[in-house]
């Protein structure tokens, strides 16, 4: 099954998106600033600021995907 069909898979692959932006934001910061306005570098910027911005709510959700997962298998 997708993860477009799957809605925690779904999130999953949202937050690991922000999560990945966020810290490719933090190694290469002239890239991703250069590039903003283009459409596929775009959408990765605008992941690295909610990731930058809202850290603690993307690192709790981080946890409770993670927790779900791992309790979902016991």
């Amino acid at each position: 099954m997708t993860a477009l069909f799957n809605f925690q898979s779904l999130l999953l692959v949202i937050l690991l998106t922000i999560c990945t932006s966020t810290y490719a934001h933090y190694v290469f910061p002239g890239i991703m600033d250069r590039n903003k306005d283009n459409y596929v570098v775009g959408v990765f910027w605008k992941c690295a600021r909610v990731g930058e911005r809202l850290s603690p709510y993307v690192s709790l959700a981080c946890l409770i995907m993670g927790a779900s997962k791992f309790l979902g298998q016991w």
